[in-house]
């Protein structure tokens, strides 16, 4: 039998020269590297600046000023640390009040050999990757942005609060088997409202609470009446008021918050006039009851809702993340890449392994 071998031809595989490297280069002598913690932080500066040059200093208010003075007295002028928690924001606002120049850097892009990890081999990585450089500060709006921001994300964090009360609402109705839910579509609506009012203050007639529908529910009286009878136990009545207490008490607090963010965007007009009469668009349940359209037109100068799809919600919530100040991002794929929109590029042996999205938080 002729055995017949086959021979591979092996491809060339051409490679195109790129860029040599260039040699490190430090570009940032005067810096210090901080390890943020709960209870306390790690500061490491250059070793010919001190005898001592990595310190610990407790998060307490005094330290931290403490620590603000020591490298102002060892000439620092550039700081890096890692966005731990929100431990690192007190100690950054003081910092930048300071006078400093900090980065606040993201820990995935600063890992350290493996097998070497310490809160004194941390700031000191720290303090060694910015002095050549080799890292780039997150994005952190204004200040006045930042204080939008947080208050804007109060708010988010009330809605989802209201949100929860009203799945403890429902939940103790169906274990009474009073199915309002399946009658009217939002059960803390106008009309639902009032009969869950009406239900912890003690009617059980269903004709009577049918009788408070608005006139826009489309289910009839007789329906609503039927889907009020129901097992009416002392327990889940209890429990029924209180998340219907809570719920009321949540809405007084988004009414302050809403005060608070028109108060701040109000701070932030920098520009005349009203926005052009567009399409009047009805004003979601959650929605802030003033007047936000215009609030951000005297912001930002255009209209951001003639955008499709755009609320002037949305519209808050980007805004309040960014500013308006988008030369920050040199480019848009920038911007793209901060909101982890843009793919991954994994490439190993001329294969490229993953192309995945990374995970932001923004």
């Amino acid at each position: 039998m002729m055995e017949i071998i086959m021979v591979q031809r092996k491809q060339k595989i051409s490679i195109k020269p790129g860029k040599s490297r260039e040699p490190l280069t430090i570009t940032h002598p005067n810096t210090a590297g901080i390890d943020i913690g709960s209870s306390s932080h790690y500061v490491s500066v250059p070793p010919d600046r001190d005898d001592e040059p990595v310190r610990e200093f407790p998060s307490f208010t005094v330290d931290l000023n403490a620590l603000a003075d020591w490298l102002d007295a060892c000439g620092v002028d550039t700081v890096a640390m890692e966005s731990t928690g929100v431990y690192w924001i007190p100690l950054f606002e003081l910092l930048e009040s300071r006078g400093f120049k900090v980065f606040l850097v993201n820990a995935r892009h600063v890992k350290n050999v493996s097998g070497r990890k310490s809160d004194v081999l941390d700031c000191q990585w720290l303090q060694q990757l910015m002095t050549y450089g080799l890292l780039r500060g997150a994005f952190r709006p204004t200040e006045d942005v930042c204080v939008l921001r947080a208050l804007w994300r109060q708010r988010g964090m009330l809605l989802r609060g209201q949100g929860r009360q009203v799945q403890h609402m429902q939940k103790a109705l169906a274990q009474m088997n009073v199915q309002l839910a399946n009658v009217i579509s939002d059960v803390v609506g106008e009309t639902g409202q009032k009969i869950l009012r009406a239900i912890v203050a003690g009617e059980r007639d269903g004709q009577v609470l049918a009788a408070m529908k608005n006139a826009r529910i489309r289910a009839t009286a007789a329906e609503i009446a039927k889907s009020l009878q129901g097992n009416w136990r002392a327990e889940h009545l209890f429990a029924l008021k209180q998340a219907l207490d809570m719920f009321e008490f949540i809405g007084t607090q988004l009414a302050e918050c809403d005060n608070k963010i028109e108060g701040q965007l109000q701070n932030l007009q920098v520009h005349d006039g009203e926005p052009a009469k567009g399409k009047k668009r009805g004003r979601t349940r959650n929605a802030p009851k003033f007047d936000l359209r215009s609030q951000l037109f005297k912001m930002c100068g255009v209209d951001l809702t003639r955008i499709d799809g755009i609320d002037v919600t949305t519209a808050l919530a980007v805004i309040s993340e960014t500013g308006t100040d988008m030369s920050r991002f040199p480019t848009a794929g920038h911007f793209t890449s901060w909101l982890g929109l843009c793919p991954g590029t994994k490439i190993t042996g001329g294969k490229v392994m993953s192309g995945k999205t990374k995970r932001v938080a923004n």
